[in-house]
C-alpha cells in the first residue's frame, strides 16, 4: 500500500498505548513514559485490563471503550492478541500502529496482516523499537533517549544499532526528521519509508541501516524517485563473500552476492558508506554539496604537512588533485609569496594574514575550471583563526557548492568551525575525514548519473537475429537439457552479433579431431565436449597452440584419457576443434549473466580468466544498458586502465567492447530462458572483440526478460503513429535523449500558457528540472510526447501530457501541454486519449488535476473526455477534476 496512511503513522493526532504498563523495565511501561515525557500535542491513552490508572491518568480496560478512536496504536501485548487488536482497531477507525511485539510466528503474522486489510490501516513492526518524531515531540518507542529535531531521516532494520546511534547522535548534536525502527517489516518497508520521506519538505536527507531487502522492484522504484528529491545514503550490512555457492558459471557464482548490491544502489541514484560515522559525514557533505559533478580538487592549506596529509588521502581514495591553469597560477603568484611552490597543494605559509587568504580563494573563484576545494586551516599565534573565517565566509558563499573546509585543532579554531557550519559551509575535523567526504561525493555524482540514464530494452545497436538464439535456446530445454554445449552457446552470441572463434565439434576420436583441425586451418585449440564438465581447464579439457594434425591426435588421446580419470561420470560426447585466436595487444576479458534472487538479471564485466581471476577485478550492473552506462560498468574495474593505449601497446575498440555489454543485455531481455552466461575469455584488441569460449545455462521458468528487470526499461512498444491533419505524427514515451528538444519545445510556449500550467508565470527552466521533465521513471509515471520530423532528419516536440501515479497506484496526477501555435487543433485530445488508455491497462484507478478556474481550454478538454469538475476552491481561483478508470 506504500504511503496510504503514513501520515497516521508518522503525524497522529491521538495515541493509545495498547499494554501499558507499570512494571519496571517493561516494554509498555518504557513506551508510555517515553510518550508522557515528550511534548506530543494530542491526547494518549493506555489501555490494560489490570491497571485502573497509570501516572495519575486513566487506564481503559479493552480499546473499544477508549473516549475516543484513536489515530495511531502502540500494541506491547502477546503476539497471540495481536491480530485480535488489529481487527478492532481497524473496525473503530484507527489507520496505523506500531507493533513492538516479537516472537509472531508466520501464521499470527499473517492474521495480522489479514486483520489489517480491509481497513488500510498500516503497521510498523512487529518487533521494532518504534518511532520518533523529534518535531512533534512524539517518541512512541521504549528506546533509552529522545532524539534531538534536524533535518535527517534515519530508517534501521536493527533495533541495537538505532538506540546505539541514537545515543551516538545526541553526544554529537545530530538531530532527525525522523527516526524509524522497521523490525520484522510486515507492512511497512524500505521502499513505503523511500516514498514518504522523499516528498517530507523537513527532511534533507535519508539515511537507512538495510540487513535484507523483501521487495526489491518496489525499492528500486521508490529509490530511484526519492534519489531524484534528496540524498539517500545506505549502510548495508553483510559486505563478506562467505559461502558463495558454486554455479555452472563465473558469474553465477556471484548471485546474492554484496557486489550486486552495490550495482543495485548505485544505479538508483544512492550512496553506500561503510560505517555509521561514514553515514552521517555523507549527509552533512552531500546536504551542502549537493549538485557538484567535478572530481578533481584543489588543496589549500597554511600548512605543509597537512597538503601532504590531504595529498596522501587523496591518493588512497582515488581523487585527482588539478592541475591549476595558467591564468590561475599568475592570479596566485600575485597574492602568495615568491617562494611559493606553484603546485597543488596550494602553500599559504604558516604566517600568511587574513588577505593573502582572501586573494588565494577569490583566484580560485576566478578559475574557469571551478574546481572543488579542500581549505586545511591549523591554528597559528599570528591571525586567530575566528578572524580568518570572518573575512572569508562572505567570499564563500559565492562559491557553493564548490569548498569543504578543515579546521585542524579544538579550542582554538571552535569559533572559526561554527562560523563556517552557520553559513551552511561543510566543515571537518581532519585532512583525511574531509577527503573521505569529496571521495564520497564523488561516487555519489557518478551514482546520480547512472540514475537519469533510461535505456531502451531495444537500443540502438546492430539487429539481432532473436527468433535464432531463443530457438537455440529452447531446443536445449526440449532435449531436457539446461547446459547449452559451448557450440550451441557461440551460436547464441553469433545470433546476435558477437563475433567468435570458428569452432566445428567432432567425434571423440583423434583422428576426427585432427581433420577438424585440418580444415579450420592452424594453430587450433581442442577442447572436450561433455554436458557433464562445464569448466573444462579444471580437468585437462583444453589444449591450446596446436599446429598440426599430429599434435591434435595426440593431444585429443591425452585429454580423453585425463578427463576419463578424473571424471569418469561425465558422457563425453566429443570434441570442440576450435580456431586459435592470436590477435596483436589483445585483453582477455570476461562478460556474463546471471540471475540474482533479489534484484534479477545482472551483468558482470571484469577481467577474464580462472574464477580467482575473475572475482579478484569485476563489476556488475543492472539491465538495461546503453553506452553511458556500459561504459560506467567498465570503469569500475581495474582493468578497464589496461585497455587504453600504453607503451607500445595500443587501445581496445571500445565501443566493440561497450556493443558487447549492450548486447549481452538485450540478450537477456529478449530470451527470458537464459540463466547464467559466461563468455570468458572474451578478447578485446585494437581490432575489435572475438568471444573464445561461451557457456549457457537455460532455465524453462523464464527467470530473464524485462519483465523480471529490477529496472523497468524505455516501453518502447508504447510508441505508435498516428493520423494528424492529413499526416502522421509519432506518440511516445519521453526519454532522456529528448532533453534538448523538449527545452525547444517549452521556448514556443507561451508565458501565459506556461502560467495555465503550472499556476504561475516563468522565464527559464533550470537543467535540473528539465532532467526531471525527460530522465523518468517508467514504472511509477510516464509522459508521452507527439513528435514530428524537421527539415535536419531530426524530430520536433508538439505536445506532452504526463500523469504521475502515487505509490499505491490509486490516483494518478497529470497535465497537458501543447505547442501555443497549435492549440485547438485536437492535439491535446490525441496525448489525453493515449494517456488515459495508458493508466487504464497499469490498473491506475483515478485520473486527476487541479486546474486553474480561468483554464477555459483544459476544463472545456476535460468535459469532452468525460472528466467530472469538483466546486470552485475559492482560495486560490482553481478546480479538481477527475475520472474514474
Amino acid at each position: 500500500m506504500s504511503i496510504r496512511n503514513l501520515d497516521s503513522l508518522f503525524d497522529p493526532t491521538s495515541v493509545a498505548v495498547i499494554g501499558a504498563s507499570d512494571r519496571p523495565r517493561s516494554v509498555g511501561a518504557t513506551v508510555w513514559r517515553n510518550l508522557r515525557a515528550g511534548s506530543f500535542g494530542g491526547p494518549v491513552f493506555a489501555v490494560n485490563r489490570r491497571l485502573r490508572e497509570l501516572d495519575g491518568q486513566t487506564v481503559y480496560p479493552r480499546v473499544a471503550e477508549l473516549p475516543q478512536v484513536p489515530e495511531l496504536a502502540v500494541i506491547c501485548t502477546p503476539p497471540a492478541s495481536v491480530p485480535g487488536l488489529i481487527a478492532e482497531l481497524g473496525a473503530l477507525g484507527t489507520r496505523a500502529a506500531v507493533v513492538m511485539t516479537a516472537g509472531l510466528d508466520g501464521d499470527t503474522k499473517r492474521a495480522m496482516l489479514d486483520a489489517a486489510r480491509p481497513h488500510l490501516l498500516r503497521i510498523l513492526g512487529p518487533n521494532c523499537i518504534g518511532l520518533l518524531v523529534p518535531r512533534l515531540g512524539l517518541n512512541a518507542s521504549f528506546a533509552h533517549v529522545d532524539a534531538l529535531p534536524g533535518e535527517l531521516a534515519l530508517v534501521s532494520q536493527s533495533g541495537a544499532l538505532m538506540t546505539a546511534m541514537l545515543d551516538w547522535s545526541r553526544a554529537n548534536g545530530i538531530g532527525f526528521s525522523h527516526f524509524v525502527s522497521l523490525g520484522e517489516g510486515a507492512d511497512v518497508d524500505f521502499g513505503d519509508m523511500l516514498d514518504f520521506l522523499a516528498s517530507d519538505a523537513r527532511t534533507r536527507a535519508i539515511l537507512l541501516y538495510i540487513e535484507s531487502v523483501s521487495a526489491p522492484r518496489k525499492f528500486m522504484s521508490a529509490a530511484r524517485a526519492a534519489a531524484r528529491n534528496k540524498p539517500v545514503i545506505v549502510v548495508k550490512a553483510g559486505r563478506s563473500s562467505a559461502g558463495q555457492a558454486a554455479a555452472a558459471s563465473h558469474t553465477g557464482a556471484l548471485a546474492g552476492s554484496d557486489l550486486v548490491f552495490d550495482a543495485a544502489i548505485a544505479r538508483a541514484g544512492m550512496l553506500r558508506v561503510s560505517t555509521l560515522q561514514e553515514l552521517f559525514i555523507a549527509a552533512e557533505t552531500l546536504s551542502r554539496f549537493r549538485g557538484r559533478r567535478g572530481e578533481e580538487l584543489v588543496i589549500v592549506t597554511n600548512g605543509g604537512g597537512a597538503g601532504v596529509m590531504a595529498a596522501d588521502a587523496a591518493a588512497d581514495a582515488g581523487v585527482k588533485l588539478c592541475q591549476l591553469a595558467p591564468a590561475t597560477l599568475a592570479r596566485l603568484d600575485e597574492a602568495l609569496p615568491a617562494n611559493w611552490s606553484r603546485s597543488n597543494p596550494v602553500d599559504l605559509i604558516g604566517d600568511a594574514p587574513v588577505e593573502r587568504y582572501v586573494a588565494t580563494l577569490e583566484a580560485l573563484a576566478a578559475d574557469p575550471a571551478q574546481p572543488a576545494v579542500l581549505f586545511i586551516h591549523a591554528p597559528t599565534a599570528i591571525v586567530p583563526s575566528s578572524e580568518i573565517a570572518q573575512a572569508l565566509v562572505p567570499l564563500l558563499k559565492r562559491m557553493p557548492p564548490r569548498l569543504l573546509s578543515c579546521w585542524m585543532g579544538q579550542t582554538a579554531v571552535a569559533e572559526a568551525r561554527q562560523r563556517f557550519h552557520d553559513a551552511g559551509l561543510p566543515s571537518f575535523d581532519t585532512p583525511e575525514q574531509a577527503v573521505r567526504a569529496f571521495a564520497l561525493g564523488v561516487d555519489y555524482a557518478r551514482n546520480q548519473a547512472q540514475l537519469m540514464e533510461a535505456p531502451p530494452a531495444a537500443p540502438n545497436w546492430p539487429a539481432a537475429d532473436t527468433a535464432r538464439a531463443r530457438a537455440l535456446v529452447r531446443q536445449a530445454l526440449e532435449a531436457g537439457r539446461e547446459m547449452l554445449t559451448e557450440p550451441e552457446a557461440k551460436a547464441v552470441l553469433q545470433a546476435c552479433g558477437i563475433p567468435v572463434a570458428a569452432t566445428t565439434t567432432t567425434a571423440a576420436d583423434p583422428d576426427a579431431a585432427a581433420e577438424a583441425a585440418q580444415r579450420i586451418g592452424f594453430p587450433v585449440v581442442l577442447k572436450i565436449l561433455s554436458l557433464q564438465i562445464t569448466h573444462k581447464s579444471d580437468v585437462g579439457g583444453v589444449v591450446l597452440n596446436l599446429d598440426t594434425a599430429e599434435e591434435v591426435r595426440e593431444a585429443a588421446a591425452g585429454m580423453l584419457q585425463r578427463v576419463r580419470t578424473r571424471r569418469p561420470d561425465a558422457t563425453l560426447l566429443g570434441f570442440s576443434v576450435q580456431q586459435m585466436v592470436q590477435r596483436a595487444h589483445g585483453r582477455e576479458l570476461i562478460v556474463g549473466t546471471t540471475i540474482d534472487p533479489l534484484f534479477g538479471p545482472v551483468v558482470l564485466f571484469g577481467h577474464g580468466g580462472t574464477a580467482v581471476e575473475v572475482l579478484a577485478d569485476r563489476a556488475v550492473g543492472l539491465p538495461p544498458l546503453n553506452e553511458p552506462l556500459a561504459r560506467s560498468l567498465v570503469g569500475r574495474t581495474r582493468v578497464s586502465k589496461l585497455l587504453g593505449a600504453w607503451r607500445d601497446t595500443s587501445a581496445v575498440d571500445h565501443q566493440a567492447l561497450y556493443g558487447v555489454l549492450v548486447t549481452v543485455s538485450q540478450l537477456l531481455a529478449d530470451v527470458p530462458e537464459i540463466a547464467e552466461l559466461d563468455i570468458n575469455p572474451l578478447i578485446a584488441s585494437p581490432s575489435g572483440v572475438v568471444a573464445l569460449d561461451a557457456r549457457i545455462r537455460a532455465s524453462a521458468a523464464g527467470p530473464a526478460g524485462e519483465a523480471n528487470f529490477a529496472i523497468r526499461p524505455y516501453p518502447t512498444p508504447l510508441a505508435e503513429t498516428v493520423p494528424w491533419h492529413e499526416h502522421e505524427i509519432t506518440l511516445r514515451p519521453i526519454r532522456p535523449e529528448d532533453e534538448a528538444q523538449h527545452l525547444e519545445f517549452l521556448s514556443r510556449v507561451s508565458p501565459e500558457d506556461i502560467r495555465m500550467r503550472v499556476f504561475y508565470s516563468r522565464r527559464s527552466i533550470e537543467r535540473s528540472e528539465l532532467a526531471r521533465l525527460t530522465q523518468i521513471d517508467y514504472a511509477r509515471e510516464m509522459a508521452f510526447i507527439a513528435t514530428e520530423p524537421n527539415a535536419e532528419g531530426g524530430e520536433v516536440t508538439l505536445g506532452v501530457a504526463r500523469a504521475v501515479a502515487d505509490p499505491d497506484n490509486q490516483e494518478a496526477e497529470f497535465g497537458v501541454l501543447v505547442r501555443s501555435d497549435l492549440k485547438h487543433t485536437g492535439l491535446g485530445q490525441l496525448l489525453m486519449d493515449k494517456l488515459i488508455n495508458y493508466l487504464r491497462s497499469q490498473g491506475t484507478r483515478r485520473i486527476v488535476a487541479v486546474v486553474l478556474e480561468e483554464n477555459e481550454a483544459m476544463r472545456g478538454l476535460g468535459k469532452r473526455l468525460g472528466f467530472t469538475e469538483g466546486p470552485p476552491d475559492r482560495a486560490d481561483g482553481t478546480r479538481r477534476i477527475w475520472m474514474d478508470l
